[in-house]
This record gives C-alpha cells, structure tokens and sequence, in this order.
C-alpha cells in the first residue's frame, strides 16, 4: 500500500433521526459535532435520516406490492401495440 494517499479512517458515531438509536462504528467521514459515547470517549457525531434501524427492509414492516396484477394490466393494455398494420 501506498502511503498517504488513503483517507483518514477513525471512529464514528451515526444516530437515526428517525428512531432516535445511536451506534459507534469506523467511516471516513467527518462532522463538528461530537458527543460521548458510552466508554467515555468523545467522537465525531453523524446524523442519518434513516439507517437500518428504522427501514421498513429492515424492521419487517415493508409493504409487498401487487405486481401479478400490474403485470396483467399491462399486458392487456399493450396487447396490440407493435404489431403489423394492414
């Protein structure tokens, strides 16, 4: 590896603004805020809109779409489009 040409990669901490849950892991990025963290430390402090703790993929809680019917719908909308005119 080449020296100096990679980011600096530190301690982070994300919170979900969505569910309130914060969580300490390593990125690259950087914020002026900062907050303590349970072991005393103080770190760089990210805010998020959502993370895996509060998306529906996540929590259980997405929607399955109707895609049979759309399909269906589709094809009989367009079952004569494309074809040969006399």
């Amino acid at each position: 590896m080449q020296a100096d040409i990679h980011p600096d990669y530190h301690p982070v901490l994300f919170r979900d603004l969505a569910s309130g849950k914060t969580f300490l892991t390593q990125s690259t990025m950087t914020s002026e805020k900062t907050e303590t963290w349970e072991d005393g430390n103080e770190y760089p402090l990210v805010e998020v809109e959502i993370s895996s703790e509060s998306h529906p993929f996540y929590t259980g809680k997405q929607r399955i779409m109707d895609s049979a019917g759309r399909v269906e719908r589709f094809n009989a909308r367009f079952k004569n489009f494309g074809g040969k005119r006399s």
